[in-house]
């Protein structure tokens, strides 16, 4: 019999994940994992972690299979929460969720479990994992996009290699989120209509604000609202020699001085602050709302935009530096010089936009067919062939 350690997170969906590897005739054992009792740094003022420990255990009692609590949160703040302040200081956005399965749920904690005589981990993510074959007959794994196009969480695992992938299983990932809700409640499990996690994982919803200026040091600013017509390249767009000297002047970011348009308020960090973001600048007397369009954490300057059309929120061309490139599929990998048509997404949730990716020398281009809204530093773009996702990389 085939033994797989589910992460049991106290939600609904790892609790229908366990019970359905147990009706497909494995050995599960369920471990919950805690990532945070740091007090000298707050993620939260609730503390999630305690009920969610408490509903994961309750699920396995009422399965019948082992269940333990295993302590990762040393791992978790030196390589998420570490990196997070690290990135925010930079003025870049990062996306612990990405990091957390990559570092967390599918390196230590996998270890863990196979430590313990697992033959898989299992996780309650909405994605599907099949097989197939190179074009050397060698065996591949595939990561596809889960059914319920609603839920489909494929993008938090877009940093996975093929050997974390060889021991990952999916169960729900062909199940749709009212399914998942109605086997729980037929199984009269504690979580059946417990409400979705919004934080990061494991951990719970945070203060972002608050979180990052316990290491932060406040830094007051000034906030210049840019108009819709300033020439963001500062220059007339020249006559690109080839194709990549027009990816690279698109790719770039958008240049912004203090004259750039008027000084309408204050801050106290512009390291606070991320591309798109409309709550938290506090300024008043505009017809639309005010967005972030850029960031300096040199100068401290937050530059903003009125309304979420404003010409500097969107730009068409983002770049992946070589050392951030990350295939899922090695095998597809593009050679320098190769492209290829894809659907991409920089954020969750986003629906699939068509791009075409373009290998260089030093990194790969991705241009999207239409403007992308907020494309930020540190976030993760990752792209699909259909359902399959191929690869990810961090923008730079």
């Amino acid at each position: 019999m085939k033994r797989v350690v589910v992460g049991l997170s106290g939600g609904v969906d790892s609790s229908v994940a366990a019970y359905l590897l147990q009706q497909q005739g494995y050995e599960v054992i369920g471990l919950f994992m805690k990532n945070w009792h740091d007090d000298s740094v707050t993620i939260s003022n609730e503390c999630p972690w305690l009920e969610d420990s408490n509903d994961a255990m309750l699920v396995a009692e009422k399965l019948g299979i082992p269940f333990q609590v295993v302590d990762l949160s040393e791992e978790y703040k030196e390589r998420i929460v570490n990196y997070m302040f690290y990135e925010y200081e930079r003025g870049r956005t990062p996306n612990p969720d990405v990091l957390c399965n990559r570092e967390i749920k599918f390196d230590v904690f996998m270890k863990i479990a196979l430590d313990l005589g697992a033959d898989f981990v299992a996780t309650g993510h909405y994605c599907r994992r099949t097989v197939t074959s190179d074009d050397n007959g060698k065996e591949v794994y595939q990561l596809k996009a889960g059914v319920d196009i609603h839920k489909d969480q494929s993008y938090f695992l877009c940093q996975l290699s093929q050997e974390q992938l060889a021991k990952a299983l999916f169960p729900i990932g062909e199940l749709t989120k009212p399914e998942v809700r109605e086997i729980a409640k037929e199984l009269d499990l504690v979580t059946a209509e417990k409400k979705d996690s919004q934080g990061l994982c494991f951990i719970g919803k945070v203060r972002l604000p608050e979180f990052l200026q316990q290491k932060l040091q406040p830094k007051e600013g000034v906030i210049v609202q840019v108009p819709k017509d300033y020439n963001a390249y500062q220059q007339e767009v020249p006559v690109f020699k080839n194709k990549e000297a027009e990816l690279a002047f698109y790719a770039q970011k958008y240049e912004y001085s203090i004259d750039s348009g008027k000084t309408v308020a204050k801050h106290q960090g512009a390291h606070y602050f991320t591309k798109g973001q409309r709550k938290g600048l506090a300024v008043g007397g505009t017809q639309e709302p005010l967005f972030v369009i850029e960031t300096d954490v040199e100068e401290n300057i937050i530059y903003a935009g009125e309304g979420k059309q404003h010409p500097g929120l969107y730009r068409k061309v983002l770049f992946v530096a070589n050392e951030e490139l990350h295939w899922v599929r090695k095998d597809l990998a593009l050679n320098i010089g190769q492209t290829l048509e894809v659907s991409a997404r920089i954020r969750y949730r986003q629906p699939l936009e068509k791009a075409t990716l373009y290998q260089v020398a030093n990194g790969m281009y991705v241009a999207f067919n239409n403007p992308q809204s907020a494309i930020q530093e540190g976030q993760f773009v990752a792209w699909y062939a259909k359902e399959e996702l191929l690869g990810s990389g961090v923008i730079a």
